[in-house]
């Protein structure tokens, strides 16, 4: 049987290490990216045949489903969705602005709605179950300065992995969610500049900022990432859903 699994944000970063492991796992992978440049370049990691790109705004539920539809036509079934998307915008209080707030939501929020129904269509359409895996963030599980609104995302998508995991387990979906801490990314780079920024300090300050209450006392790579995800998606978490895993290396204990 063939496996596929579509990540969404899949170009770079955390996104392009959980492709990279779950095609380790026996995947077919669907990359779906907003940057057309970035999507393909990631598909050159993978045999021809094995990863498809489509590109999509993950805020627009049209162009999402669109991708969908053309990574499934593809590939002939959908077994694994990985709605990883995301932006961070560091957010002191007096700077945030609508335009921020709303765009912040759509993707990072909207994209995990829309991708859950268009995993959810699929998954009825070959009548089999399947697993949905949202990207929250060790800023979802506990406040973290000047980040008000990503947080706010962060911690919207654990409730939405509970309420979809109730909802759907009648059909045999699972959903689940994992929670990056300190992760070596280009986005993570960025939340580091500008806080280090907003305080007058440089990029490393930035980083220690955040780094320096992991418990293991180094930052993540994205594979420590993926590797958490690959457990959710195969069948040794079967017996899992609703549940947020964290994999930040120590820094929130529940």
């Amino acid at each position: 049987m063939v496996k596929v699994a579509i990540v969404t944000g899949a170009g770079q970063g955390i996104g392009l290490a959980i492709a990279k492991r779950l095609h380790k796992d026996g995947f077919k992978i669907g990359i779906i990216d907003y940057d057309k440049k970035t999507a393909d370049a990631a598909a050159k990691n993978f045999p021809e045949n094995d990863a498809f790109v489509a590109i999509a705004d993950v805020s627009k539920r049209d162009q999402l489903f669109e991708a969908f539809d053309k990574i499934v036509s593809n590939f002939g079934d959908l077994h694994v969705v990985v709605n990883n998307a995301g932006i961070a915008p560091t957010t002191p209080l007096d700077t945030i602005t609508e335009e921020v707030f709303q765009k912040t939501f759509a993707i990072n929020v909207g994209g995990v709605i829309w991708g859950s129904q268009a995993a959810y269509k699929y998954f009825k359409k070959f009548n089999h179950g399947g697993k949905i895996i949202n990207a929250s963030s060790q800023a979802g599980c506990v406040g973290n300065p000047n980040l008000t609104v990503y947080g706010g995302t962060k911690f919207a998508i654990r409730g939405i992995t509970q309420t979809l995991a109730r909802d759907l387990a009648p059909e045999g979906i699972t959903v689940t969610a994992y929670a990056p801490g300190i992760v070596k990314t280009p986005m993570m780079f960025d939340i580091a500049h500008q806080v280090g920024k907003n305080a007058g300090k440089d990029d490393e300050w930035g980083m220690e900022s955040f780094a320096k209450d992991i418990t293991l006392k180094r930052l993540s790579e994205p594979e420590d990432v993926a590797n958490a995800v690959s457990f959710l998606a195969g069948e040794d978490s079967n017996y899992i859903t609703g549940q947020t895993i964290v994999v930040d290396g120590g820094m929130v204990f529940h």
